[in-house]
């Protein structure tokens, strides 16, 4: 016997999931997301570290120590959905990286690979495997602002007095520390906040991943005043890191979103911002006696002697790649004028080159670029919601790709930003909702005549069969009439931007 279960307004309707009936949802966050993804987003955001006798350990690198192989396989065996080449590159660049740290550093390659290279492919592994519907999307985005709303007030303390209170806490209790206290000149009269991070250019990403998701995913999900509130103390909490990079990813984002709403009723709205960009590149080269990308980093900055500073890292960083092109540098060095007193290096992607070469570079790089290129051109038709989650993700990390040219990642943001591309990727074989199916956002049908029947699969797991309508049965649709019956019009969905 198939037990049968009536649909209510708060049911979520087999195979699909409105943004009304998502927003409806009690304690969505909980239901929807998966353990192993609460466990991550804590070993994330409560930065926990203990010595495990002359190993460095963080509450994350032991998650991920248990979880990055068992996932991995999964994923390369189909259980996730097709294998992309995404995947494939990824895991020839940890071998590469692996590879070439083995022969710059080979005292610190056992470490250097196990640390680095679980928070790199287990971060992604995570994300590729337990964020593949947009409940559970969804639920993620709630999180993720939950988090930085809590984040606030410590946020606003720490800006002030120069003290993490979270970050003090951890490391007073016994048997444990945590990251360390950062004291970094102050910059408008404001202490640059670190939060739970191991700098504050990680809290200010963190905060700007969280924007898009926001403004751009939750759209009808929660109301618009609540929206542009949460929206705007989400982008105050990234300023607060006093980082010139996230606050960039923020007004990239701002921008995209601003695009997308003037040019809405244009399908070739996209193509004149790429066309923008590319006459504006050229413009650069020809107008300027700097190239394009020394002229980008010079505007993304707090002050010219950053972007002086960062330039001079970019000549002298491109030279180091091209003198070790294959393995790169490892852990060593690299050469620069004596007065560059400083090795460190604001170029996420530079360091990649740098570090371990031109090949390992264009792994990360392809697969990084083919995912959100797939991502960007997935139509889901009348599908609002799942058009405003594709979105927001790709506002998302292209802010994300511009701003890693002007900042270095590292620890559990770097394991973050991983978790989160992977998030992404299940938009590209994702469907969209049926526009046959009855809508119970358009109103079309009463939601008190939706059934369904849950039917048990052979792994113990309750199956929706199809959407059966009571009225549309046919004893109930039999009775005599001299009016033609004619069905209910449903108005099409249009999605007027952000």
């Amino acid at each position: 016997m198939q037990p049968t279960v009536t649909a209510t307004m708060t049911d979520p309707i087999p195979g699909r999931a409105p943004a009304q009936a998502i927003a409806s949802r009690p304690a969505s966050i909980l239901r929807d997301l998966p353990v192993p993804v609460l466990l991550y987003i804590a070993a994330v955001t409560i930065p926990i570290a203990f010595w495990v006798g002359p190993l460095f350990m963080t509450t994350l690198r032991l998650f991920l120590l248990i979880m990055t192989i068992p996932l991995t396989v999964q994923m390369l065996r189909g259980r996730y959905g097709r294998v992309f080449a995404t995947d494939i590159l990824f895991i020839l660049y940890l071998i590469w990286s692996s590879l070439a740290i083995a022969i710059s550093n080979p005292e610190q390659a056992i470490q250097q690979t196990g640390s680095v290279g679980i928070e790199f492919l287990g971060g992604y592994a995570v994300g590729r495997a337990y964020i593949r519907t947009r409940e559970s999307f969804v639920a993620l985005c709630r999180l993720l602002i939950l988090i930085v709303l809590c984040l606030i007030p410590f946020a606003i303390s720490e800006a002030l007095t120069g003290r993490p209170p979270l970050i003090e806490i951890l490391r007073s209790l016994p048997g444990i520390t945590s990251v360390q206290i950062l004291h970094i000149d102050i910059r408008l009269g404001l202490e640059r906040v670190q939060a739970v991070f191991a700098h504050p250019i990680h809290f200010g990403l963190f905060c700007s991943i969280a924007f898009s998701l926001c403004f751009v995913a939750l759209k009808g999900i929660i109301g618009d005043t609540r929206r542009y509130i949460i929206s705007a103390a989400i982008a105050l909490s990234g300023f607060l890191a006093l980082s010139s990079g996230a606050i960039l990813a923020i007004v990239l984002q701002i921008s995209l979103i601003l695009w997308a709403a003037i040019f809405n009723g244009s399908k070739w709205r996209w193509w004149y911002l790429i066309g923008l960009f590319a006459l504006g590149y050229v413009v650069v080269d020809v107008l300027s006696n700097r190239s394009p990308i020394k002229v980008f980093m010079s505007y993304a900055t707090f002050s010219p002697h950053n972007a002086y500073w960062r330039g001079l890292i970019f000549e002298y960083g491109m030279k180091e790649v091209w003198s070790n092109p294959v393995f790169g540098i490892g852990l060593n060095d690299w050469d620069r004028p004596a007065f560059m007193h400083t090795a460190s290096v604001d170029n996420f992607w530079l360091v990649l080159a740098m570090r371990y070469g031109i090949p390992a570079f264009l792994f990360l790089a392809t697969g990084y670029a083919l995912v959100i290129a797939r991502v960007i051109w997935r139509d889901f038709g009348d599908d609002v919601l799942m058009n405003r989650l594709r979105r927001a993700w790709v506002f998302t990390f292209l802010g994300l790709t511009f701003t890693l040219c002007t900042v270095h990642i590292w620890t559990n943001i770097y394991s973050f930003i991983l978790f989160m591309f992977g998030s992404g990727v299940w938009f590209i074989s994702a469907r969209p909702s049926d526009p046959s199916e009855p809508d119970m956002e358009s109103g079309a049908v009463d939601p008190r005549e939706l059934r369904y029947h849950r039917t048990i699969s052979s792994g113990g797991v309750a199956a929706p069969e199809p959407l059966v309508l009571k009225s549309l049965a046919p004893e109930r649709n039999n009775r005599y009439s001299r009016f033609p019956v004619r069905p209910r019009a449903v108005a099409p969905k249009t999605d007027s931007g952000p």
